[in-house]
């Protein structure tokens, strides 16, 4: 399904953009983005601004118990995409990562990566970033090309500027806004129900949501045949508070199926 240059442009860059792959997922998405608002798991965590603006709902782990999360996430032809960007024989689901922007919402996604909060190591890893809105280039999502091969994991903190980890000795993240000029960002205009398929550790960020608008968008997370349990200095985000495993081990649970396998 996908070009071969298309793949090469996902190893070399860390990111990639898919025209209308979901598209037929979007209206049963969109309902299932009210169910979850209305009905939030345990990891659900919403920022609130300080300026009394709009929230910035998000959750996770959530892909099961909703319809329309379910039906793109079994139904579509995202974990053979998965497999294929990832150049690997499977793709198991790791998780998924709700983000809803409302109108006015003030809250800036700061530059990160997402390797460093997971309980996995790999190099085959795959994010799918979907709208269910349409996102001029001036608030869509932006990503640090081929910064995943810089060789570094970066310190992971919370969206609010606290470390998720205490005393975590790693590098922060650089100044992204200030070297601008020296890197090569990318980001698309989008419409619902495309995709920016990247690499978990393709550095990225999105602007605040000042418009009329709302920003609806799923964020689904795969990984490949050379996954592996990582420990790490606290709870990861998202948590797996009740999931036993050795550090190194196979990244197998029932928690994260394989959707695809290739003959």
């Amino acid at each position: 399904m996908l070009t071969q240059d298309l793949i090469e442009t996902f190893q070399t860059q860390g990111a990639v953009l898919l025209k209308g792959v979901f598209r037929d997922h979007v209206e049963g998405a969109r309902q299932a983005i009210e169910e979850n608002i209305a009905r939030p798991s345990w990891r659900e965590r919403t920022y609130r601004p300080d300026d009394g603006g709009q929230a910035f709902f998000q959750d996770y782990v959530v892909w099961d118990q909703f319809d329309g999360y379910r039906a793109l996430v079994r139904d579509s032809d995202m974990a053979a995409l998965a497999a294929q960007l990832m150049q690997s024989k499977t793709a198991r689901v790791f998780h998924d990562h709700i983000l809803v922007k409302e109108p006015g919402n003030s809250v800036v996604t700061p530059w990160h990566q997402d390797q460093p909060y997971y309980l996995c190591e790999g190099r085959q890893s795959v994010s799918f970033w979907v709208p269910l809105d349409a996102i001029p280039r001036e608030r869509t999502i932006e990503y640090v090309a081929g910064s995943h091969l810089w060789g570094k994991d970066f310190k992971p903190q919370r969206f609010d500027g606290t470390d998720l980890f205490e005393n975590d000795p790693s590098e922060t993240v650089p100044d992204v806004a200030a070297l601008r000029d020296d890197l090569d960002i990318l980001g698309w205009a989008m419409e619902p129900g495309d995709a920016v398929a990247f690499n978990f550790r393709t550095l990225h960020g999105a602007p605040a949501n000042r418009s009329p608008s709302r920003r609806r968008v799923i964020s689904v997370r795969w990984v490949g045949d050379d996954a592996v349990f990582a420990k790490r200095l606290g709870p990861t985000s998202p948590a797996f508070p009740d999931l036993v495993f050795e550090d190194g081990a196979p990244f197998e649970a029932p928690e994260f199926p394989v959707l695809f396998r290739a003959d």
